[in-house]
């Protein structure tokens, strides 16, 4: 399934993965920022989220379709860089096709098995009481409250909830799509694949502990030195500080050592 895409600038190919809540769209900011710094910024809707309609019933294996979108593009090699499902996305790829992945940048993200703390046990909860109730408004206004720093600006709530209402009227209307068997696996194991591939992982300030023990755990497994906290921001980190977010991106890639040869278009 190719995924639908938007892209600025010339350069390293750098793949932008959304988080759940949002699509695309979360990286409007952030394609001139890169573009500006001499990347190729591709940003792309995961299946099922913004303009990634998946027919009913249809197995999904976002990973296959990133790797897959990719060679549509001609980025051959690139830098995977991921929010939350996006960073779940990009480890899933990165398993699949080491050899095309030049570095993880990886923000917000928990392994499925760890157990959940309190808060993100009511913040699920609160959206499915809502969605179970038909209440859409409430079941927004629950994850843009879970998801965002309280200091968020009134434009990023609106700009979350946009996105996030969408992709639970799509759920509301189709459900979830069976999902194929993830390369991940359980335990570290599969994440050996990923020895000698430079990665940064990242959590916001505020975010839910969850996602601060999963990152730390994450830079363990990886060998990727300490995890670099994005100041005010909540578990939408890159939505929220997109400039911080870029920084941080812009050194990462910086510090990689330049390809062998040049990414076709």
């Amino acid at each position: 399934m190719l995924l639908p895409s938007t892209e600025a600038g010339q350069g390293r190919p750098v793949v932008l993965l959304h988080a759940r809540p949002t699509d695309r769209t979360m990286w409007d900011a952030h394609l001139p920022l890169l573009a500006k710094a001499g990347m190729r910024a591709i940003a792309l809707d995961l299946p099922g989220h913004g303009d990634a309609t998946v027919p009913d019933h249809r197995e999904v294996s976002p990973w296959r379709d990133v790797l897959e979108t990719l060679d549509h593009l001609g980025a051959d090699r690139s830098v995977l860089a991921g929010n939350s499902l996006g960073a779940l996305v990009a480890l899933q790829a990165a398993v699949t096709a080491p050899e095309r992945v030049e570095g993880l940048v990886l923000v917000g993200y928990r392994p499925h098995d760890q157990p959940a703390s309190p808060r993100l046990d009511a913040a699920w909860e609160a959206e499915r009481t809502a969605l179970a109730a038909g209440d859409l408004d409430a079941a927004v206004k629950a994850g843009v409250e879970a998801w965002t720093a309280a200091g968020a600006t009134e434009e990023l709530r609106t700009h979350a909830a946009r996105m996030l209402r969408h992709q639970l009227t799509r759920q509301l209307a189709h459900g979830e799509p069976p999902q194929a068997a993830d390369p991940l696996g359980t335990g570290p194991a599969a994440l050996r694949r990923l020895s000698g591939i430079p990665a940064l992982i990242g959590v916001g300030e505020h975010d839910m502990p969850d996602f601060h023990d999963g990152g730390e755990g994450l830079a363990r497994d990886l060998d990727a030195g300490p995890t670099a906290v994005i100041p005010g921001a909540g578990h939408l980190a890159p939505l929220e500080q997109p400039e911080a977010f870029c920084a941080l991106l812009e050194d990462f890639v910086r510090r990689l050592p330049q390809p062998s040869s040049p990414t076709h278009r």
